[in-house]
């Protein structure tokens, strides 16, 4: 409802809009279905039961919890195509190798369990209630049309003392059998069907509720599917790392140090035949050099050597060779793990980067602090704006790297600026 549209107006609606009727829908499905589910749950618990001491019962049973994770697909069709409302899918079955392992495993399902657990609540809220309160609809439906059947039809109720009725309906010794009592009658019904949509309503948001809080994602499997997706982060940067290492020592420090080598064996052979190696051994003398230089780079991506001094040291390092001008301020009265500072130093050089290449900006001003037990980067700067983390940049790779750690990323970019880049990562390492 609109805050600008009056109650009665709603009121007046409401039978006549698409929502009531895929409730209705909803409702009438969601009946017949609970009363196959209630069948379902005697027969399969009834059979495991009574044949539990066979043990042939036992994978009865495993297959009726199991059976539960059906129900719940059912449900969740019902409830985002009927009700428009999408419920997320939990995590699927994935029982270890082996047929006991299959049992205990179907046995103890999590999400089975639940699915049977809103089989027991359908039972009463999709059964009970809700031929209730379909009954009340239809019973207000047919009230509101009654002058037409009874005009058409002309029913005959007799009464104990053999006079007929020109009636439809009666109560006790009163008769609706004249036309100001038969409108009056059909008013009624037609203020019932006004107000029907509103129990309709009720029952089905308590439904959804549950379907929502039963057949969909709980917590844990959000932070279990949450810490999956970290470890698969992880160990893709780690081998991201791992490949590059490999790439520059291969193709660079390697390279270098044969040359090295074969004009180190070239110069030995000049020596001993007695002619001049000084230029040979000046090659070797500088590809050492540059070697060194590339150990060096190769060893600052892997750690900086500016982390050992501590992080505010580190970023004043990564400010000072900026391209854009960088005003720092650090306060962090607490040193946070190895593990925080390096994700926080190799952060902020991307962030850096970033301005320098794309956000057209002359300054930038890096804030670290600690808040609430969050080591909290905040860096902004006066460029063009735009920065989307979804469009596939370096943010997305920020945001995965912070999320490693339960960490988190906030980008704040309108189209002409400012740019506000928040990284928060927990102190410790995790939360």
């Amino acid at each position: 409802m609109s805050q600008t549209e009056s109650v009665p107006m709603t009121i007046l609606r409401a039978p006549f809009e698409a929502r009531t009727w895929r409730e209705l829908a909803y409702l009438l499905v969601g009946l017949v279905l609970g009363t196959l589910g209630i069948a379902y749950l005697w027969l399969g618990f009834g059979a495991g039961l009574f044949f539990a001491i066979t043990l042939v019962g036992i994978p009865v049973l495993a297959g009726t919890i199991l059976g539960g994770r059906v129900w719940g697909h059912i449900y969740r069709w019902l409830c985002e195509y009927l009700l428009q409302s999408p419920v997320e899918v939990p995590a699927p079955f994935r029982p270890k190798p082996g047929f006991f392992n299959f049992i205990k495993a179907g046995l103890t399902d999590r999400v089975g369990w639940r699915g049977i657990l809103y089989l027991v609540a359908k039972s009463v809220i999709g059964v009970v209630l809700a031929y209730f309160v379909l009954l009340f609809v239809v019973i207000s439906a047919f009230v509101a049309i009654s002058p037409i059947p009874w005009w058409l039809a002309n029913p005959q109720n007799i009464d104990s003392n053999g006079v007929a009725h020109h009636s439809l309906v009666q109560f006790g010794d009163m008769y609706i059998e004249t036309w100001p009592a038969t409108l009056a009658f059909a008013a009624l019904g037609v203020v019932c069907v006004f107000l029907a949509p509103w129990p309709v309503r009720a029952l089905v948001a308590l439904d959804k509720a549950l379907v929502h809080a039963l057949l969909g994602q709980t917590d844990y499997d959000k932070r279990v599917r949450q810490l999956q997706d970290t470890r698969t982060t992880a160990v893709e940067d780690s081998a991201a790392t791992l490949r590059r290492v490999e790439r520059d020592l291969h193709d660079g420090t390697q390279a270098r140090l044969v040359t090295m080598a074969m004009a180190l064996g070239r110069a030995e052979e000049k020596i001993a035949s007695g002619d001049d190696a000084s230029s040979l051994i000046s090659d070797a003398h500088a590809n050492a050099k540059d070697a060194l230089r590339e150990l060096r780079e190769l060893v600052r991506g892997i750690h900086p050597p500016a982390l050992d001094l501590g992080l505010p040291h580190a970023l004043e390092t990564l400010a000072s060779r900026s391209a854009v001008p960088v005003d720092l301020n650090v306060a962090l009265p607490v040193r946070p793990t190895h593990g925080i500072e390096a994700i926080a130093y190799f952060s902020v050089a991307e962030l850096l980067t970033n301005v320098a290449k794309h956000a057209n900006a002359s300054a930038a001003w890096l804030n670290v602090a600690t808040i609430d037990d969050d080591l909290v980067i905040t860096l902004r700067d006066n460029g063009t704006g735009g920065a989307d983390p979804i469009a596939g940049t370096g943010l997305t790779g920020l945001a995965a790297r912070a999320s490693t750690v339960d960490g988190s990323l906030n980008v704040v970019s309108p189209g002409g600026g400012p740019t506000v880049v928040t990284i928060a990562l927990p102190m410790s390492g995790s939360r």
